[in-house]
Formats: structure tokens, C-alpha cells, sequence
């Protein structure tokens, strides 16, 4: 009986499997590790601690995961906790508030990380769509 056709994603993960040639194993670890982030992206997560639970070094954790996503962990984690943000910040919850429910433990860091990635202060991005809606 023949197997069912496979999907995009299974289709595109063996591929990345295929010209990555990484180990499985590695491979497998790495794709937690960014399930993870993306599940407890509010948390304090430590670079050392995700490249522990991979069973790798520092700095061989960061070097795969950027051969498999194309972004480093700590990039990966600021770019999902600022669209994380600005989806909170459309929705009306305070400055302060989308700060520290992604993550955040400073009001100052997360400012000039929102501005640096987005080009507006956090200010200015929730004043555009609150006059958006009005």
C-alpha cells in the first residue's frame, strides 16, 4: 500500500534536512528549540540554557541554528517579541502592559528595541492605530 503524498512542510523539511546535512538528531533539537521560544517567548530564555537543552555548545548552537533558520536565536526571539508586541499594542493594551508580556524586564530596552526594529517608537506605532480605529 503505497504512503500518502507528502506535504509542503514535510516536503520542505526534508529538504532543509537534505542540504543542511546536518545530523537528525541536531536537527530535531534545534526545531524544539525554536518551538520553544515561539511557545515561552515571555520568559526569560538564556542562550546558555537553550543551547544546553540541544546538547551543544554555546556557540555550535547558534552557528546551526543560523545555517537552519538563517537568523540567530537571539534574533529569531527580538523579531517575534516585537510582532508579538506591536499585535498587543494594536489591540489597545498599554505601552508598559505589551512590554512585559513579551518578555521585556525593562521599559527603556524594549523602546529602543521597538524603534530600532520598526522604525516608530512604541508610542507612535499605538497612536497610528489608535487613529486608525477612530
Amino acid at each position: 500500500m503505497p504512503s500518502p503524498p507528502k506535504t509542503f512542510y514535510e516536503l520542505e523539511l526534508d529538504r532543509l534536512h537534505r542540504d543542511i546535512s546536518l545530523p537528525a538528531k541536531q536537527f530535531m533539537l534545534i526545531r524544539q528549540s525554536k518551538k520553544f521560544m515561539e511557545t515561552y517567548y515571555s520568559e526569560k530564555i538564556e542562550l546558555n540554557d537553550l543551547a544546553e537543552a540541544a546538547f551543544m555548545s554555546r556557540f555550535h548552537y547558534v552557528r546551526v541554528f543560523k545555517q537552519v533558520y538563517g537568523i540567530t536565536p537571539r534574533s529569531f526571539l527580538r523579531d517575534m517579541r516585537i510582532s508579538k508586541a506591536k499585535l498587543f499594542l494594536k489591540e489597545g493594551l498599554s505601552i508598559t502592559e505589551s512590554c512585559y508580556k513579551v518578555g521585556y524586564e525593562s521599559l527603556a530596552t524594549f523602546s529602543s528595541t521597538f524603534k530600532k526594529s520598526t522604525g516608530y517608537s512604541p508610542r507612535e506605532f499605538k497612536d497610528f492605530y489608535k487613529n486608525i480605529k477612530e
